[in-house]
């Protein structure tokens, strides 16, 4: 009776720790993993896989389940995942950023180009007129 009586406590502190770990806040020191579910149970691990394998899992069935459907217990692995995703929308943004980069370095380019074949014209323009008045002068 008593080591029934002692399962039975043992199951339900092992249920109490799979809803905290999946639903409440994971406590700083823990992860969401079936070594923080033991030491929330007070349960050692060989206990955990000999006795309640069942229990063991469906934490790991709801764990992985869980980013399925939009939640994310471990808020380690969370901001892993938002960190990730600004990471890649950084380096869009960065690769948008260079392409306009270089596109305005071509255009800078171009315009520098035009503007020294317009001033060359000019000047060639100017010289020539220039020779031309010397020409009508001095005849």
């Amino acid at each position: 009776m008593a080591c029934d009586r002692q399962q039975a406590d043992a199951e339900a502190r092992i249920r109490t720790a799979i809803t905290q770990l999946l639903t409440g806040p994971i406590p700083d020191d823990l992860k969401c993993d079936v070594t923080s579910l033991c030491v929330l149970a007070g349960v050692p691990r060989a206990t955990l896989y000999r006795t309640y394998p069942h229990l063991k899992t469906e934490f790991d069935r709801q764990r992985d389940t869980a980013p399925d459907n939009g939640q994310q217990p471990d808020r380690r692995l969370a901001r892993i995942d938002q960190c990730k995703t600004e990471t890649n929308d950084l380096r869009v943004r960065l690769a948008s950023r260079d392409r306009e980069i270089s596109e305005l370095k071509r255009f800078r380019d171009t315009a520098v180009s035009r503007n020294r074949l317009s001033s060359l014209i000019s000047r060639s323009r100017l010289a020539s007129l220039t020779r031309r008045s010397l020409v009508s002068v001095l005849h």
